[in-house]
């Protein structure tokens, strides 16, 4: 060290130490190990400012802006969070737009972490269609047109051989969740390419907003192996690769090295969410994977729950066990075949044979009624849902006078196919009918919940995709549509995969989420025509769901992290991520040589 730097170094250090002597009635001392970073940098707290995780905006103390260099950085009031809040939220309730309402919150995100989840758990309820289903399917579609800053990792076809360096460049190491996609199906509209990176990004901000999982620990990320979408390779402000999608086998080798690098970068226990893919692929890879590394589809698995945990919930209101039911599906693919799945399962927990089960079941797609010998080949997928043609079956009404089912599930996407002579004849078939419109977004609901009641002279068991409001009949009643949403499922699910170490994710943890959601539905709620409790509380149902599966996933020996806690509340409830500033100060305020906390009062 030359003579300058090092009286320099003195300098700065003495100047240091003097400001902790003057601090000592206020701050507690710790011993330490290290000497003060902010006194040895020319920005010093500055980057504090910029970084969304530690920032705080004027809720940062006189006495914070003093040691850390931002004092004059800022206005001189010094504002709660309380106050920054409502000033969002102030803000917020001004923009009418849903698209401007989205960039909005993720502007917050992208400068304050905590305050923008302090805004989206105030009032999820309103929120959550904004950040997730149904507006940030438009924001997907405007992606690159509203772009302002990267929330993700992108890894392209072209990437292949170097993935894992591309991980070191996130620059978080501790990464507990991972979702992915490939925008080939996204929601309800289609191939969006590198644009479906919004997808991701508002599962995880789910997982910390219902769940409490640290955002810091969750990388969202797309694949981008090019795109069919033909608007997209017109567009010049598209992000991704102009080419048609890559369907080689160089396609398997990516995914394959990519799982490979992220156990290799942040263990093998990380939980790898698939989100999204093209249902071929979908399939393909939760079979490849599932018993390889910790991963599930939500497409799959989590829609299959949430929409289990509906039907389980009208069996309360019919009084009438699932085996008694009849399920006639509008779509055959992941989604469908996943739900189908999942109620065979929990048929079979009652005694009944597989076989049996899934004789109630039937599904229709775009070919017509998935029966044998028809023109059209059946996916390998489908096959354990192919029936003995019941008659001439033309459409999708024809279908449902013939086989005479107790619901129908809509996950085609393909718009409002429970058209109005559909629900009637649900009516006239059933005294409480089962209408299930779960396509996303709103737009490609098979019908709206005001159809379903009035159709129906509110007799109906009504769940969509995305949410609809309240819906008042002629005679006074007043329904309010249950949301069968996957936020209710996936969070839960994944806090409890995480906090146990799980490493693989059987399809019963599923079953026990949905039977688990199923229980929190009060006679009120079911009064009101809900099938699924209150958004507002879905923090709470996250929790106690976890708290279930990590329950059921040590006494079932699917747990790895040991040793097992013996009160599982308080072992999740601990773990939990809260937007209190106060929460992260002892890290904030850590001097070369002397680490130390403010008093407690």
């Amino acid at each position: 060290m030359s003579c300058l730097k090092a009286s320099h170094h003195l300098w700065t250090c003495l100047r240091a130490s003097t400001m902790l002597s003057r601090l000592r009635t206020t701050w507690s001392l710790r011993p330490c190990v290290s000497v003060c970073r902010w006194a040895h940098t020319k920005e010093k707290g500055k980057p504090l400012m910029l970084n969304p995780r530690t920032n705080k905006g004027m809720a940062f103390s006189l006495e914070e802006r003093q040691i850390l260099g931002i004092h004059g950085l800022l206005p001189p009031k010094v504002e709660t969070q309380d106050t920054q809040a409502m000033r969002f939220q102030n803000n917020l309730k001004k923009i009418t737009d849903p698209l401007q309402k989205y960039v909005y919150l993720m502007g917050i995100q992208e400068r304050n972490v905590r305050l923008f989840y302090r805004v989206l758990m105030e009032d999820i309820e309103e929120l959550m269609p904004i950040v997730y289903t149904p507006t940030v399917g438009l924001a997907c579609t405007q992606y690159g047109h509203i772009f302002r800053r990267p929330k993700g990792l992108f890894i392209s076809i072209r990437d292949r051989g170097h993935v894992r360096s591309i991980l070191e460049n996130w620059p978080e190491t501790d990464v507990a969740a991972v979702v992915v996609t490939d925008g080939e199906r996204i929601l309800g509209l289609g191939d969006l390419g590198v644009y479906g990176m919004g997808i991701p990004v508002g599962k995880l901000c789910l997982y910390t907003a219902c769940a409490g999982i640290r955002p810091e620990k969750c990388l969202p990320v797309a694949i981008d192996v090019g795109t069919d979408n033909e608007t997209l390779l017109e567009d010049p402000l598209y992000m991704g690769l102009y080419q048609k999608r890559d369907r080689s086998q160089a396609y398997d080798d990516l995914i394959d090295e990519f799982m490979e690098a992220v156990v290799e970068r942040y263990g093998q226990d990380t939980l790898i969410q698939f989100e999204d893919f093209g249902n071929h692929n979908a399939f393909r890879f939760l079979r490849r994977y599932r018993e390889k590394y910790c991963t599930f589809n939500d497409d799959i698995q989590g829609t299959a729950a949430v929409a289990l945990a509906g039907l389980l919930a009208a069996q309360k209101a019919v009084g009438k066990p699932i085996t008694e039911h009849r399920v006639l599906f509008l779509g055959a693919g992941e989604a469908a075949l996943g739900i189908a799945s999942l109620i065979v399962m929990a048929m079979m927990e009652t005694g009944m044979s597989q076989a049996e089960a899934r004789s109630k079941i039937w599904m229709f797609d775009k070919h017509g009624l998935l029966v044998k010998g028809r023109p059209q080949e059946t996916d390998s997928n489908q096959e354990a849902f192919v029936h003995d043609s019941p008659g001439d079956v033309q459409s999708f009404l024809d279908a449902v006078n013939t086989i005479k089912p107790t619901a129908i599930i809509g996950v085609s996407g393909a718009g409002r196919l429970f058209t109005h002579d559909v629900i009637k004849s649900m009516g006239t078939l059933n005294e409480r009918p089962i209408i299930f419109a779960l396509s996303n977004p709103t737009t490609k609901a098979e019908c709206t919940a005001e159809d379903a009641y009035t159709l129906t002279d509110g007799r109906c068991l009504f769940a969509s995709g995305s949410p609809f409001g309240p819906v008042t009949l002629s005679d006074g009643r007043v329904f309010t549509p249950g949301q069968g949403n996957n936020a209710y499922i996936f969070p839960g699910v994944a806090l409890a995969v995480i906090l146990s170490g799980v490493r693989h994710i059987s399809d019963t943890v599923f079953l026990e989420a949905a039977k688990n959601l199923s229980e929190h539905l009060t006679d009120k709620d079911l009064e009101e025509g809900r099938l699924y409790p209150p958004l507002s509380n879905i923090r709470e149902v996250s929790i106690q769901m976890a708290v279930k599966v990590v329950e059921y996933v040590y006494a079932k020996g699917m747990a790895f992290r040991y040793p097992e806690p013996m009160d599982k509340d308080s072992f999740v409830r601990a773990t939990v991520w809260n937007t209190d500033y106060d929460s992260f100060l002892p890290e904030t305020y850590d001097w070369p040589g002397v680490s130390f906390t403010p008093k407690t009062k």
